[in-house]
């Protein structure tokens, strides 16, 4: 089985992304409402700059969104992972294991220190891929979030860039 391709994602990936964003859709993993079908998936506040793209035989098979989390000059040596999601057809490749390790080492190269991400405490699939990268517990918001009538953990991890 042939590794995915991760690359820098273009303007012309926005469709595709939308699918991905839309088919992927769960209160597993999601805050936000479901997005519309035919919503951008690119706006004001998230270009393509910020996400790096898996293509799998040539299509576009999953993302992830990776940011500055606070514009804050005291802040610009961390990176947070900010949504990653892989289409069903591509689930089980290591497609969403190698956008973490590319979004790593790119976030290292452009001199960032510290990954952190914030997941859903019922997602456990993803809270054990996370920490199979290195990824720590670094706190806990109880109930942070109401989600399909159950109140739900924010659990917030981090890792060195540094290793």
């Amino acid at each position: 089985m042939p590794s995915p391709l991760i690359r820098s994602a273009r303007r012309t990936d926005e469709a595709a992304l939308a699918r991905i964003d839309h088919a992927t859709w769960s209160t597993l993993h999601a805050v936000q409402p479901r997005p519309q079908p035919d919503a951008p998936f690119f706006d004001e506040r998230h270009g393509p700059e910020q996400y790096l793209v898996a293509e799998v035989d040539g299509e576009v098979a999953g993302y992830i969104r990776v940011v500055p989390p606070t514009p804050l000059p005291a802040s610009t040596h961390v990176r947070q992972i900010q949504g990653i999601a892989v289409a069903e057809s591509a689930r089980g490749r290591g497609v969403a294991r190698a956008l973490i390790r590319t979004a790593c080492a790119w976030a290292a190269e452009r001199g960032a220190r510290r990954m952190t991400l914030r997941v859903l405490g019922h997602n456990t699939a993803a809270r054990k891929l996370y920490e199979s990268e290195g990824f720590r517990v670094e706190g806990v918001l109880p109930e942070e979030f109401l989600l399909g009538g159950t109140y739900v953990d924010d659990v917030l991890m981090g890792r060195s860039l540094e290793d």
